[in-house]
């Protein structure tokens, strides 16, 4: 849309455009958080410290800052889509250059107040410039081969930099949530059947590398994949993982052993249980009752998000919308997958709950981004 478009129609202006918000998301974002706040609580043997009462602190100023950005016309954040994606893409580079070590892997840039982990942004503005580059392209090139490479491109270079950090699960992200938004945007499904057969191929190659010289992932992930297929094999290696978060899910039952009754975590037998692994916290504590009840809260975010979207007639909100709840869903099932061992583990934490600063920011900046497509929709 336009700037003149955007002025010519209704939008609400001023204050009101508070009464326009998505009050629905946000109120759930803040469930789903408060959520967090008790997990993290209970992790930390009923204290506020070390992790819920940080946890808390960035969500308050996540929090003004979504409303701030949702405040904030829509055509301004499509304008700077191209910059902002460029940004990331610098970022993803420094941490090449000078970014900080933590757990074996090099993703952080140190801020001094707080550690930044610029692959969490590119998460958001590679739907920015997905949005913006399809809201530009005429429908009827959407699927002719030169104007599919262009986002291809797009999404693989930011995808070979986190590769390189390394990190496995947010380079399936951006993959996946890049892709995604092309077939929401219209891309003829012939273009997915060939990266499927692409993809099975590559995953044939990266199984015939192993122990080569050309060896395309690194040891610790094909040992990832192994205990993904038979945890059995080395439970007190490289089996540990999922197979005490295992015990922690079954062991709680329906309705759960109660708030800190949880063995698992309490007697720490379940690793970064603040982190990728609260899930299996949360259900050993609460049972079947407390893990229907949280995906439940994160389906109604979709759902309100979805309803938005098809509201919404303007090409890039409604695609910018589409891409954040495709983002939050990605994020959410594969950190469920993987602590249920559906799915290896690939360091993915689960959005809003786990710890995290770079995350919750990041997070709730998106939402901003869709609360500011939701109150300027031309009414």
């Amino acid at each position: 849309m336009s700037y003149l478009e955007y002025n010519v129609k209704h939008t609400p202006t001023g204050l009101k455009k508070i009464l326009y918000l998505n009050w629905p998301v946000a109120i759930l974002l803040a469930a789903v958080c408060g959520v967090g706040f008790l997990m993290l609580y209970s992790v930390a043997g009923g204290s506020f410290n070390p992790w819920a009462e940080p946890q808390m602190k960035r969500f308050a100023l996540g929090f003004v800052l979504m409303i701030f950005v949702a405040m904030v016309p829509i055509w301004f954040w499509r304008s700077l889509s191209g910059m902002a994606y460029l940004g990331a893409l610098l970022l993803l580079v420094a941490v090449e250059l000078f970014g900080t070590v933590g757990m074996g892997a090099q993703r952080w840039i140190d801020l001094g107040f707080m550690r930044l982990q610029p692959s969490e942004l590119m998460k958001i503005t590679l739907v920015m410039l997905l949005a913006a580059y399809y809201d530009w392209l005429p429908l009827k090139k959407t699927s002719r081969p030169f104007w599919v490479l262009v986002p291809v491109l797009i999404i693989i270079v930011p995808v070979l930099l986190v590769l390189k950090q390394p990190d496995l699960g947010t380079s399936i992200l951006l993959l996946a949530a890049g892709g995604g938004l092309m077939f929401l945007a219209g891309v003829h499904w012939s273009y997915f059947a060939i990266v499927i057969a692409a993809g099975a191929g590559l995953v044939t190659a990266v199984f015939q590398s192993r122990g080569t010289p050309w060896q395309l992932i690194k040891d610790y992930q094909f040992r990832r994949i192994d205990t993904f297929l038979d945890p059995s094999t080395d439970p007190l290696g490289a089996g540990y993982h999922i197979t005490q978060s295992k015990i922690a899910l079954g062991s709680g039952g329906w309705t759960g052993r109660g708030f800190m009754q949880g063995t698992q975590s309490r007697l720490n037998f379940l690793p970064e249980k603040h982190t990728d692994f609260i899930f299996t916290t949360l259900a050993e504590e609460f049972g079947f009752v407390g893990a229907i009840s949280l995906l439940s809260l994160y389906a109604l975010i979709i759902i309100f998000c979805v309803w938005s979207a098809l509201l919404n007639k303007d090409r890039f909100s409604s695609l910018l919308i589409l891409g954040i709840a495709l983002n939050f869903f990605l994020f959410f099932a594969v950190n469920m997958s993987m602590v249920m061992g559906l799915a290896p583990v690939v360091g993915v934490p689960l959005p809003l709950v786990s710890f995290g600063g770079s995350a919750m920011l990041v997070l709730l900046l998106a939402f901003g981004l869709m609360q500011s497509a939701h109150v300027h929709r031309p009414r």
